[in-house]
């Protein structure tokens, strides 16, 4: 039996890479497929913005003609740069359950790293924070939310095995909806605005959210900035994902923060979950996938929280209630009865302790790995 690793680049190759993982998971109730048209341009030099500051490499592994494999390289200068480090990423990695398989691809990668004259290497992640990141280690029987990546219980195992270290754990939650909003929260909400002269945006249409989204995408750039492995967004990234984004967006489901000036100091967003759309459509968008999404999008009992960011002067402050205030009116009327938490850091106790009013559970973890070259 030959075991082989080829780098890849042509575009059939990157459409393998892309499906390997749909017949790795094939039958599996909780893996949910990556839209391949969005896989595609996000490994694309061409069409993703963030090769503007970030180099990559793929790969496959093979063996006896069949792929057992699949690993990407890359290097986020921008990060490295702000960071002062000199760090490669590993990303897209899936297999089957055999160390040797693994060996190979991190080896290869590892590899290319050194000869990049990097230092460490770490991952799962991907050229921004908008992509895929982390290897599950609790929760293998959870459905994860929409934009997750699951993975097989063997998969912690190997790594770890194979001399990788934990570097940082990602926590998720489920958190009950309550059949009404309770009073306090009303009141306290309202308290707090009047106390810090703020007032929420009446959003209507889906216009109404562009028209704030620069300012949106300010805030984020400039609360996450410090958060692991985040790179400020470009002007040309921030197109690509008000592209993404916008017209998956409820508006009732969008709370919008601002100060007495008009700037905003905070946001939530949240959208109805596309998990079982996703699945269902099994990466593909046509011809019924994206009438699979638009269903979703209207009729739910699931909403998946997708970002949050408060100006550092209102943090801790009770703000972060007035967005929960100004979406969960919306979650009783239209039958939501779930929230699940998309990944948050683990030492984050600012967004953690949003769920303890609630009744909740913390049900799956992630994990990123480093390893020093």
């Amino acid at each position: 039996m030959s075991l082989t690793i080829k780098e890849i680049s042509t575009k059939k190759e990157i459409k393998e890479f892309v499906k390997f993982p749909d017949r790795l998971y094939s039958g599996n109730k909780y893996y949910i497929p990556a839209i391949h048209t969005k896989e595609l341009q996000t490994l694309s030099s061409d069409k993703n913005p963030a090769f503007e500051f970030c180099r990559a490499k793929y790969w496959l592994a093979i063996k006896d003609g069949t792929i057992v494999g699949r690993i990407a390289g890359i290097i986020n200068n921008k990060h490295n740069e702000k960071h002062n480090i000199k760090y490669a990423r590993f990303g897209w990695l899936d297999f089957v359950d055999d160390l040797a398989v693994l060996m190979l691809l991190l080896q290869t990668v590892e590899k290319w790293a050194i000869n990049e004259k990097m230092e460490n290497i770490h991952g799962p992640l991907g050229f921004s924070s908008f992509d895929s990141s982390g290897i599950l280690t609790e929760g293998f029987n959870e459905m994860p939310t929409s934009f997750a990546h699951y993975n097989f219980p063997y998969y912690p195992k190997l790594i770890e095995e194979f001399g990788y270290k934990k570097d940082i754990d990602w926590i998720e939650y489920n958190v009950k909806v309550p059949k009404s909003v309770p009073e306090k929260f009303l009141k306290g909400a309202e308290l707090i605005k009047k106390r810090y002269k703020l007032h929420s945006v009446k959003l209507k249409k889906k216009k109404d959210i562009l028209k704030y989204s620069d300012d949106l995408f300010r805030l984020l750039n400039a609360e996450y900035k410090d958060i692991y492995a985040f790179s400020e967004l470009t002007k040309r990234q921030i197109e690509e994902l008000k592209k993404q984004f916008i017209s998956i967006l409820r508006p009732e489901y969008v709370s919008i923060i601002l100060d007495t000036t008009g700037k905003v100091i905070a946001f939530g967003i949240t959208i109805p979950s596309l998990a079982k759309a996703q699945q269902k459509s099994k990466g593909k968008l046509l011809p019924f996938g994206f009438i699979r999404v638009m269903h979703a999008l209207r009729k739910n009992d699931t909403v998946d929280t997708l970002l949050i960011a408060v100006q550092k002067d209102y943090q801790n402050k009770g703000v972060n209630g007035i967005i929960f205030n100004d979406i969960s009116s919306a979650f009783v009327k239209n039958g939501i009865t779930n929230l699940e938490s998309t990944r948050e850091l683990e030492n984050n106790m600012k967004v953690n302790n949003l769920w303890n009013k609630f009744e909740y559970r913390q049900h799956k973890r992630v994990r990123c790995y480093i390893k020093k070259l």
